[in-house]
């Protein structure tokens, strides 16, 4: 947790910021270091996470990509996704998220995919919520991606994450 502890306020600010384009999210999260282990940081994220107003999740929201399929995926699944997002954003008024960790590559088309078409089911109010766990859920997979990448504790705390 040394590098992280011991991270300049900008540097910490860019590595959060890549985890979840929230200021407020980054601010909390910097300001009660130093963090004794990564169990400590991540529960820390997890609370900063959750006190996000639709404000700040709107703005981290508009920051989000959409979720990437594997390369070989073929090009009708490209146009079923295209268009399940449209929709998606049409209703909601924001990019789908979705946190794919622990999802074999080869499952990922079908996860989005399954996952756009429960979703677009939801009310807006609770889809807001399943929206702002899913980011909650990238950032935390994101926060220990770039620990592990400072060549951190995280490396033996989880298992490698495959992407989002």
């Amino acid at each position: 947790m040394e590098p992280f502890n011991a991270a300049s306020e900008e540097a910490l600010e860019q590595t959060l910021l890549s985890c979840l384009r929230s200021p407020r999210w980054s601010r909390r999260v910097a300001a009660h270091r130093p963090y004794p282990d990564l169990d400590s940081l991540l529960a820390a994220a997890d609370e900063a996470a959750y006190d996000l107003t639709w404000s700040d999740l709107t703005e981290a929201l508009a920051a989000e990509s959409l979720p990437t399929l594997p390369p070989d995926t073929y090009s009708a699944a490209h146009t079923a996704l295209s268009a399940a997002q449209a929709a998606y954003e049409a209703r909601f008024g924001h990019v789908f998220v979705i946190c794919l960790d622990g999802v074999a590559p080869e499952e990922v088309l079908d996860r989005i995919l399954e996952a756009i078409r429960s979703r677009l089911t939801n009310d807006p109010e609770e889809e807001r919520m399943v929206a702002a766990e899913e980011l909650r859920r990238l950032a935390r997979e994101r926060l220990v991606s770039a620990l592990r990448g400072a060549g951190n504790c995280a490396t033996s705390h989880m298992p490698p994450a495959p992407g989002r």
